[in-house]
């Protein structure tokens, strides 16, 4: 080795690069992240299907659209479907904190307007500022109405109150043109015409609204087993069903599935034969681009709200062992292959010094996102090397070096463990041959004490039987 620990190592900044032992399936990732490919990956448990997956997901651009439902007041077991694109939300947000309107001086508004408004005195017309309650020029009271005796008689000024006057100009061509004053918090008044005031009005509207796929999320949405709501979405019961005054409004119990969250992103679906039926729903809504959300339990009340149309624009990349290939729903697999790839993983890959390096990438990489152990020395990455070379002939029967690494990732972080128990500045061989030998699996465990794991269970049964027949 040519460094003294792992965190001289440099790891790459490309997700892809990290990726050990698997080029074909590097490369055609790159394709699949450009050119929206769907892709199904076949291999043995920890050769890397995930990280792959999650890699493509990293090379996607930001989503660009949210997608929510509003209420529907002439139907509301009917949803209306939103979709809004991410300049229209800038836009939206824009229009909100928009200052509408002419920022005027007190003394540039008509004297009735900033008599109302709290800044003319009506007996000296001084100016001051609107929450002096005198004039602090004559000591008169600027809001006479507010403390009058006759209050009970005299109707108070609303307009005062809310700090808005509404008042008429006469525009160069002779018509009258609304206009509305109020008051600002830096003492200023603000002058809006009608077409102002419906423009503001319109921008803060709050309609009824739920969002179900957000603007700001993961490209990246797993599914694991089978589970039909996790997977097309649901609409959640209500025991009051849609009673307009105590039950929960349809929209708002409207929940999406993993399809309509992944739209824009990678959907990755981990022992997609789990799936079952579902692999149907699952095909059609990679042909259409969109899948409706509706209740799943028939005696539901959410069973008869509908929101149709949902979008659900995703790249799927699938996950599943060798042996449940046969498995797969033809279609489902026609579609993917149709649209995209079929790769089998390696499980090992040759011993040269390339390779060695990239296995001591490895240590460095799972060393880096643990977080808390410390680098591994020359020493235990040559033992980390020897492991992968013994666990290759055992499992694959061929001299080379193992790309079953989520085995050697527990490994490391085991004998990462030993070395902080120790307060070792590096994790060195003597912590890589105590993990090996406590990182066996509980077959193995059994089988070095007893013989076979048969000897075992009978010993566990007779010792079972001395306590009592019940026990046995």
């Amino acid at each position: 080795m040519e460094f003294e620990s792992t965190a001289e190592i440099a790891i790459p900044k490309d997700p892809l690069e990290r990726v050990i032992g698997q080029d074909e399936a590097v490369d055609i990732s790159r394709l699949i992240a450009k050119q929206k490919r769907h892709l199904l990956l076949v291999g043995a448990p920890g050769t890397g299907k995930s990280m792959i997956a999650r890699t493509i997901a990293n090379l996607l651009p930001a989503p660009n659209h949210e997608v929510s439902v509003l209420h529907n007041l002439e139907r509301p077991e009917r949803p209306l479907l939103s979709l809004r694109s991410r300049l229209m939300l800038e836009r939206e947000k824009g229009e909100k904190e928009k200052k509408w309107g002419t920022i005027i001086a007190p003394e540039e508004a008509p004297p009735f307007v900033a008599e109302r408004l709290g800044f003319r005195c009506r007996r000296c017309a001084d100016l001051s500022s609107p929450r002096a309650l005198y004039c602090p020029s004559c000591g008169a009271d600027k809001h006479p109405r507010r403390d009058s005796p006759f209050g009970d008689l005299i109707p108070s000024n609303e307009q005062q109150d809310s700090g808005r006057v509404h008042a008429i100009r006469i525009t160069e061509e002779g018509s009258e043109e609304p206009l509305v004053y109020e008051k600002t918090e830096e003492d200023k008044i603000c002058r809006l015409t009608q077409d102002e005031v419906k423009k503001r009005v319109s921008a803060n509207i709050k309609k009824l609204r739920k969002v179900i796929v957000p603007l700001s999320r993961s490209t990246f949405v797993q599914v694991v087993g089978n589970n039909e709501t996790e997977l097309l979405g649901d609409v959640r019961h209500d025991p009051y069903g849609n009673h307009p005054e105590i039950g929960t409004p349809p929209y708002m119990r409207v929940t999406p599935g993993a399809v309509h969250e992944a739209h824009e992103g990678i959907l990755y679906l981990d022992e997609m034969t789990t799936l079952g039926e579902a692999q149907k729903y699952l095909l059609t809504a990679m042909q259409e681009k969109k899948f409706l959300i509706t209740g799943r339990n028939p005696s539901s009340a959410g069973s008869t709200v509908r929101v149709e149309g949902v979008p659900c624009d995703f790249i799927l990349v699938g996950a599943m062992n060798i042996n449940d290939l046969p498995s797969l729903s033809p279609a489902l697999r026609s579609r993917i292959r149709g649209s995209g790839y079929e790769i089998v993983l390696n499980t090992y890959m040759e011993d040269n010094e390339a390779n060695c390096k990239k296995m001591a990438q490895f240590v460095a990489q799972e060393i880096q996102m643990d977080g808390r152990i410390p680098h591994a020395s020359a020493s235990a990455v040559e033992k980390v090397l020897e492991e992968s070379r013994k666990l290759c002939r055992i499992t694959d029967n061929h001299s080379g070096l193992t790309l079953r690494l989520r085995v050697l990732s527990g490994i490391i972080k085991l004998a990462g463990d030993f070395a902080s128990l120790e307060q070792a500045e590096f994790i060195d061989f003597v912590h890589l041959e105590r993990a090996i030998k406590s990182a066996k699996s509980a077959e193995e465990q059994l089988e070095a004490k007893y013989g076979n794991i048969w000897s075992a269970g009978m010993a566990d049964y007779g010792a079972r039987l001395k306590k009592g027949p019940e026990t046995a």
